[in-house]
């Protein structure tokens, strides 16, 4: 296993997250999440009650 790093920084609904393979960011609150990585994905993120949620990929990638 390998050594990563992962930080993320929080400006109101705004997110800036940067890591080895690059950045993404995302917008939104706790129960809805639209997030692009750093590859390219683009995800839609539902948070529910109870620890449940629901995730669909937008738009795929970079393949590496």
């Amino acid at each position: 296993m390998g050594w990563g790093y992962r930080k993320s920084m929080k400006f109101g609904p705004f997110r800036l997250n940067l890591s080895r393979s690059g950045v993404g960011h995302s917008v939104g609150g706790r129960g809805f999440r639209v997030t692009k990585t750093a590859d390219g994905r683009r995800t839609l993120t539902v948070n529910l009650p109870g620890g449940f949620h629901w995730r669909k990929t937008l738009s795929g990638g970079s393949k590496r």
